[in-house]
């Protein structure tokens, strides 16, 4: 059974990072190792990580200043050991109950790169802000024109690599350009990317929901350039 490291970005989730640590630790994946990087959290997230949850996970990684979900991702997968490298939102909007589906096309040798969908399959979602899903789904589009690919949901946390492929890619986005940025560039080394679908709760931005119409606007710009101009 190969080892999967499970990176989980987290800023400012102090209200649900205990449920997500012991959802991971509960997952149906024997060989894990948990990777939690802290974006200068400032709600006691921190203290809470420093209290209860190092003990149980393999690594916690403390960034000085905040830089972003890409520039925490980016930590995580250099400090990540293990052949398959799966992404975890540290929020309670994604089930990880679903690695095993995530996981089957990779251990099956079927596939390099795995992407979650909340579009597709049967799987149950919350419904949530209609302009956010139509948002969502144009920013896959314009993507998916540039790539040649056919995803249903470029923009989707859960998304599944082997190692091997991320040792090929240079990180360059601090915040939520990442989705658009390594898709691109994933989609340049002609590696087997499937896509299943998964179950999705997600959250208001009353409830800590944090990104916004400017980082729809940087997507934008990012699924050009990565495309285009490298």
């Amino acid at each position: 059974m190969s080892t999967v490291s499970i990176v989980i970005p987290c800023f400012n989730e102090a209200n649900t990072l205990e449920a997500v640590v012991d959802a991971v630790l509960a997952s149906p994946v024997p060989e894990k190792e948990i990777i939690i990087v802290d974006d200068a959290s400032t709600d006691g997230t921190i203290e809470l990580l420093r209290a209860t949850i190092e003990p149980r996970v393999a690594r916690v990684i403390y960034h000085q200043s905040n830089k972003g979900k890409g520039a925490a991702l980016r930590t995580g997968f250099k400090a990540a050991s293990g052949d398959i490298v799966l992404v975890q939102d540290a929020d309670l909007e994604y089930d990880p109950r679903d690695y095993p589906k995530l996981l089957a096309p990779i251990l099956e040798n079927r596939a390099d790169v795995v992407y979650g969908s909340r579009f597709a399959g049967g799987e149950s979602h919350r419904v949530f802000y209609f302009w956010h899903s139509v948002l969502n789904k144009l920013l896959t589009l314009f993507s998916n024109m540039l790539t040649d690919l056919n995803l249903s949901d470029m923009e989707v946390c859960y998304k599944v690599f082997r190692r091997s492929v991320l040792e090929k890619i240079t990180i360059e986005e601090n915040r939520f350009g990442f989705e658009p940025e390594i898709t691109a560039k994933v989609a340049k080394l002609k590696v087997r990317i499937y896509e299943v679908g998964i179950s999705y709760a997600g959250r208001t931005y009353a409830e800590g929901k944090k990104i916004g119409w400017r980082d729809g606007v940087r997507a934008i710009w990012c699924i050009a350039k990565y495309n285009l101009l490298r």
